[in-house]
């Protein structure tokens, strides 16, 4: 029988109550990314990092995740999702004292990994929730709840990383998870439907397809993270793609041909699943490139710290949280293919109006393309949820929620290194296009690096004596990564704008969406 298909009966305030807190620990999973992220030069100098390893600290969370994510749906079969909820919750709060307490890298590695694949759990487990908790008419207001926090938080990240690292210390990144954490532990330990656990199916675990997964996973995010510095086709990075590949080789094979395989390959069957899952990769090539993008340029193009740029960022986030009840409204009416068409296409439109903006774009000049990427990102969240997972079974919904949301995680990963292999390439050909304008004494060009117009009365001195190679060479890198940048965004409208593409071929326009005749917040009741 189809999750959310039994007659309706009011959701009580256990339920609710349970739900929340599982949105509260997944929320603090996510936030915990982006804070550590705002904060890695702090953390660096504390522990004395060396710089070519500083970002480890955040790939090695990233990888465990990615890992863990799959893995979520075979163990709430095993644990439930009570007992998975529960435990994943506790590793990671206990695992986050142990961060703040770390003394040097390798302890702090070692503690990220684990945080990491305690916290790559939580995520797909609330989306599970939202299709094994709920009938079908709350369903929506579950989805927008746990949407709401899943985009939120990315935004919300430099601002809270910024303000804690500048008021107290880096520790308190870590140290900030353990009271939410107890308390989302405590209320789903109390309120969370009781189930009994299925240790038996640990005995056919399929090791093999586990080391399949793993290694295929974390060889592609350290290929991903390796090839815009070392080259995409570099040795080192095709033999890295090519182990992935083989690994992966290895996974699937094994998936597809066990009876219950720890990942249910054979859900992609689904055409409605299948079209999710590639929605999903290109909502998180959109999502994580812009959260990305923008403290790029804020930081190295136009000098902001963490905190001021995670007050120009709240912009997107407070987008968000307008358009989110007025999603649920809509969805009353117009099919969620529909929605999810209006979605992509004003993603695509708000990503590129980054791309046209000046060198020294700031607040006002960002304002409503994040607006507009803040209403589209809610409505390429939500409405292709439900289109992905709202029709399954409930012994479907786990490991469904799994690939869906590992194709947004991996959709990030890869958008992440585009965007860095034209950051690394395309920026410095850039400034050396403007510095052969300017010693041919183009005026256009010193402009348009930022030398005042006072020095520009006269002849230009030349830009290969040594003190005026110390005052321009600092403007032609900033304005060469600013139009990197522009390049950047305009590579992420154009992959999000196959989403309508897509979802149009699919011919699921016609045949999907959300037919009840009564509004989700009609039947939301606390019973």
């Amino acid at each position: 029988m189809a999750a959310g298909s039994l007659p309706y009966k009011p959701v009580s305030f256990r339920t609710w109550a349970g739900f929340c807190a599982m949105c509260l620990g997944m929320f603090m999973a996510i936030l915990d990314i982006q804070v550590v992220a705002t904060s890695l030069p702090e953390i660096r100098s504390a522990l004395d990092i060396p710089l070519d390893q500083m970002s480890w600290v955040q790939t090695a969370y990233l990888i465990a995740e990615v890992i863990s994510i799959p893995l979520t749906g075979w163990l709430t079969r095993m644990l439930t999702m009570r007992g998975l909820f529960v435990t994943a919750i506790a590793v990671f709060t206990m695992i986050s004292i142990g961060c703040a307490g770390s003394a040097g890298f390798a302890s702090l590695a070692v503690w990220r990994v684990l945080q990491g694949f305690a916290g790559g759990t939580l995520i797909p487990l609330v989306f599970s929730a939202v299709f094994l908790l709920f009938p079908k008419k709350v369903e929506a207001v579950a989805t927008t709840i746990a949407g709401v926090l899943a985009v939120l938080a990315p935004t919300l990240g430099p601002v809270v990383g910024g303000w804690i690292t500048q008021t107290y210390s880096w520790h308190w990144l870590f140290l900030i998870n353990v009271i939410p954490g107890l308390v989302a532990g405590l209320t789903g330990l109390l309120c969370l439907p009781r189930e009994r656990a299925n240790f038996g199916i640990a005995r056919a675990f399929d090791w093999i397809a586990l080391l399949g997964v793993a290694l295929a996973l974390a060889a592609l995010e350290i290929g991903l993270k390796e090839a815009p510095h070392r080259g995409w086709l570099s040795p080192s990075v095709l033999a890295i793609f090519v182990f992935c590949v083989a690994s992966g080789s290895l996974f699937v094979l094994r998936s597809l041909r066990r009876a219950a395989p720890i990942v249910s390959l054979s859900n992609l069957r689904d055409r409605r699943l299948a079209v999710g899952c590639a929605l999903s990769f290109l909502t998180g090539i959109g999502l994580y490139g812009s959260v990305y993008l923008m403290p790029v340029f804020l930081s190295f193009v136009r000098g902001h710290g963490a905190l001021r740029i995670g007050e120009i960022m709240l912009v997107t986030g407070a987008a968000q949280l307008v358009t989110a009840p007025l999603v649920l409204r809509a969805e009353r009416h117009v099919t969620a293919a529909t929605l999810t068409i209006i979605g992509f296409v004003l993603f695509g439109i708000g990503l590129g109006l980054s791309a046209f903006q000046p060198r020294d774009a700031d607040f006002h000049e960002m304002f409503w393309p994040q607006v507009i990427r803040g209403i589209a990102i809610m409505l390429c969240l939500l409405p292709p949820t439900r289109l992905a997972l709202g029709h399954l079974s409930a012994e479907r919904v786990p490991d469904a929620s799994s690939l869906f949301n590992l194709m947004r995680n991996l959709g990030g990963a890869i958008g992440l290194a585009l965007i860095d292999t034209i950051l690394w390439t395309r920026g410095p050909e850039h400034a050396q296009t403007l510095l052969d304008r300017l010693k041919a004494g183009d005026l256009d060009a010193a402009r348009a690096i930022g030398i005042p117009e006072s020095f520009l009365a006269g002849p230009l001195p030349s830009p290969d004596d040594p003190m005026v190679q110390v005052y321009v060479r600092p403007l032609l890198e900033s304005a060469g990564l600013a139009a990197a940048t522009n390049e950047a965004w305009a590579m992420l409208a154009g992959l999000v704008l196959l989403g309508p593409v897509i979802l149009i071929l699919s011919d699921l326009g016609r045949k999907s969406g959300y037919d009840d005749t009564a509004s989700p917040l009609d039947n939301l009741k606390l019973g």
